[in-house]
């Protein structure tokens, strides 16, 4: 039966780690005495096995622990190397799940060097907190937790769209409340005129001129009423409420789960 292991916290800013028995057994710096720390490159351009990430993990924890309860500077200063450079050597082995995950989100291409950026960051969390002896691949790990940083990512990043939007709240289904004037949209902006393109496929065309002659997207008069426009296009009042409405969840949908532009 494997020995139960529990998560450390460490002081004074130090790396927590996964503590493990054989931590306090005699022989236990030979057991785990990491291999050379200097910077390895053995696993730079292909994927890190699942055996060698859990030994290097294992030894990763193991000089957390050495760092934790050293007392010479000298040794703060070796344990805290190996625990860095088995820590960097894991992510760089590893380096091709966060290519993965990443191409999970090919509707923000547009933000692929950030989104790797990111993810780098929630590989160094994912290392420092896995836990090499529970049986769980760290691959199987590693991926769970970058897909499910990459949605949460997408979700700020889809609010941070429609905070930079013509606001969804003052596009109601009835009488719009004040007249809004459109801004050219900045690069990687997403704003309401563009799903009011001609190309765009979201839309039809009655729904494209009704939004935009209701809010006044695109000349300078008065705001017109449903009657008014109804008038012009030889439809009803209601019939016009009835469009503008369908026009408007569609433009809630399409800003909420961030579709992409047409090619």
């Amino acid at each position: 039966m494997e020995p139960v292991t529990m998560r450390r916290s460490s002081p004074f800013g130090l790396p927590s780690y996964v503590w493990h028995p054989d931590f306090d057994r005699p022989g236990a710096v030979k057991e785990f005495a990491a291999v050379d720390a200097e910077d390895d490159i053995s696993y730079s351009e292909k994927y890190m096995p699942d055996e060698v990430t859990r030994d290097h993990t294992r030894r990763m924890h193991f000089a957390a622990h050495r760092l934790a309860s050293c007392r010479g500077l000298a040794d703060r200063v070796r344990w805290e190397k190996v625990y860095f450079a088995l820590r960097d050597r894991i992510i760089l082995g590893n380096r091709k799940l966060i290519y993965r995950a990443v191409r999970r989100r090919m509707a923000m291409s547009n933000r692929t060097d950030d989104l790797i950026g990111d993810c780098h960051i929630v590989m160094i969390q994912a290392v420092a907190a896995y836990n090499p002896w529970l049986g769980i691949r760290f691959s199987t790990y590693a991926y769970t937790c970058l897909v499910r940083a990459l949605s949460r990512l997408a979700q700020r990043h889809a609010s941070d769209k429609l905070s930079h939007s013509l606001s969804l709240d003052t596009l109601s289904e009835g009488e719009p409340g004040r007249r809004f004037d459109i801004e050219p949209a900045s690069s990687g902006t997403l704003r309401i005129d563009e799903y009011l393109r001609a190309e765009h496929p979201l839309l039809s065309e009655r729904e494209k001129l009704i939004i935009a002659r209701r809010f006044c997207l695109r000349d300078t008069e008065a705001m017109p009423t449903l009657e008014k426009v109804g008038h012009e296009l030889g439809l009803s009042k209601e019939r016009v409420r009835q469009v503008q409405a369908s026009a408007l969840t569609k433009l809630r949908k399409a800003l909420v789960h961030m579709a992409p532009k047409p090619a």
